[in-house]
């Protein structure tokens, strides 16, 4: 939201929604992020290949606060794997 007070203009933050999160400036989770990255281009961009890539890079994400801890079966895990779907690819 935006709001004009005496010609200056006030910003009023706005709580990010669901599945927003911090980037990673620092690089902390780079070298998993690429072993995904390079996993879903080996496999056709296909993320039901990658998953326990993708696993590991949401685990590296959560353990440094660049997003909030869920529970794995929030992520879309279930006992250990990714519930199988369809890819939309």
């Amino acid at each position: 939201m935006t709001s004009y007070t005496l010609g200056k203009k006030i910003v009023t933050p706005v709580k990010p929604e669901r599945g927003v999160f911090p980037l990673d400036h620092e690089g902390e989770c780079k070298e998993s992020m690429l072993k995904y990255m390079l996993c879903l281009s080996r496999n056709e961009s296909k993320p039901s290949k990658c998953q326990s890539e993708s696993k590991e890079y949401f685990q590296c994400r959560m353990d440094r606060n660049l997003m909030k801890k869920h529970e794995w079966e929030d992520l879309g895990y279930f006992d250990g794997q990714q519930r199988k779907m369809p890819d939309s690819n």
